[in-house]
């Protein structure tokens, strides 16, 4: 929404056809994991948890991103054996049986490309990698070597071989549209393509709104709907048509007398997700080393909290230490933790670092979604009960 770029498909590998039909919303990890062949419902289908023996985890970080992370480590016990590639000693990578050394984007050439910016970026690598790091293709070739199918993964392409082979499918799909971009070995040599010049004002459903009956929009009847029959024919527990609903935990609920403080949890302005927050630029934004919690001085006088004290959040899901920021920003009864600070617990459960998804809810937003129900998570804040622990997050795991 909003940019002047034409909506390109860039390039890309084919997915193939996954032997596998079974799948899960990925808000769902912890109940599959914990309840295997338990039924839920999903977009009007019935389906049911797999049993799943083996977790191989290659480009994600589910200890960042995962609500109720206690629920979570009890759930990630479950299976024989988890794989997982990683560059860093992140908290899922401390928690996995077998890590493989993988390259960061420094060290590995690949093509940039995203449908909004109308750029095309040669990212080619800047230091070979280190040690025994490998690139995921490398990794996945060597596997299916061994397993007898090298050939059939690789097609007989390294790298280089596959960049440039999504490069001439993408150029020769776009040159059917009309837009033109360099052969490949140019591209390469210059670095990077301005789709600027495939650019235009664009109206949002101009063609639909110009002619509804020659040009439907993608939904059943053709036309922008308030009311969805589809939904309604599912026979689900909610209406076709938006509605409020009460959250399971705000601040009109019961639960409010014993936690009453709303937890808004935002993207951080100093990392993406939880990337690099061990950098000295995420630092830079930490209260006495931890994720900061901004707080109304209101609520914070009635509890004895000044700014910048190391302050214990806590409800009946986890506790996790931040540091407080006062401010009028935030309304009274209200709090927010942004998203990010790598997992630290201690043995006591207590997360030492400030990372809000120790507290947060895992439930499905809905019996149509399953997927998380993200903003509704209620929270006391007081003064820790006992002395302050050092921050640990980014210390690797003892070795055997």
């Amino acid at each position: 929404m909003g940019s002047r770029h034409r909506r390109l498909s860039g390039p890309s590998l084919s997915q193939g056809r996954n032997p596998v039909p079974d799948y899960i919303p990925v808000a769902r990890i912890a109940d599959m994991l914990m309840n295997p062949g338990q039924a839920f419902t999903h977009n009007g289908q019935a389906l049911a948890y797999p049993d799943i023996r083996l977790v191989y985890w290659a480009g994600g970080n589910p200890y960042h991103h995962h609500q109720d992370l206690n629920r979570l480590g009890k759930a990630w016990q479950k299976p024989e054996t988890i794989i997982l590639h990683e560059p860093f000693w992140t908290a899922t990578a401390k928690r996995a049986d077998i890590v493989l050394p993988v390259t960061t984007a420094m060290e590995r050439n690949d093509i940039g490309y995203a449908t909004q910016e109308g750029l095309l970026v040669a990212m080619k690598r800047m230091m070979p990698p280190l040690h025994e790091a490998r690139d995921d293709h490398a990794i996945f070739a060597a596997l299916a070597q061994r397993m007898g199918f090298g050939e059939e993964f690789t097609e007989g392409r390294d790298e280089m071989g596959w960049l440039r082979h999504i490069y001439d499918s993408c150029r020769s799909r776009w040159d059917d549209q009309g837009v033109a971009i360099p052969e490949f070995d140019r591209f390469w040599a210059g670095g990077l393509h301005d789709l600027e010049a495939e650019a235009k004002t664009t109206v949002m459903l101009e063609r639909f709104r110009a002619d509804p009956d020659a040009h439907p929009v993608r939904t059943p009847s053709g036309r922008i709907e308030i009311v969805s029959e589809t939904i309604e024919g599912f026979g689900l527990d909610f209406t076709p048509h938006p509605v409020w609903r009460e959250p399971v935990e705000w601040l009109g609920a019961e639960a409010a007398g014993e936690h009453p403080l709303h937890l808004l949890t935002d993207q951080p302005g100093r990392k993406l997700h939880s990337q690099l927050d061990s950098s000295p630029h995420s630092a830079a934004g930490k209260v006495a080393g931890r994720e900061p919690i901004y707080m109304n001085p209101a609520d914070a006088t009635a509890r004895g909290i000044r700014a910048g004290d190391v302050v214990e959040v806590f409800n009946d899901r986890g506790r996790c230490l931040a540091g407080a920021v006062l401010t009028d920003k935030m309304m009274p009864g209200v709090v927010r933790i942004s998203t990010g600070a790598w997992y630290d617990p201690q043995a006591d459960g207590l997360e030492k670092h400030g990372n809000p998804n120790v507290l947060t809810l895992d439930i499905g937003a809905s019996d149509l979604s399953q997927g998380c129900a993200a903003q509704t998570c209620l929270v006391q804040v007081g003064l820790p009960r006992g002395p302050v622990p050092e921050v640990t997050a980014f210390d690797p795991p003892v070795l055997i």
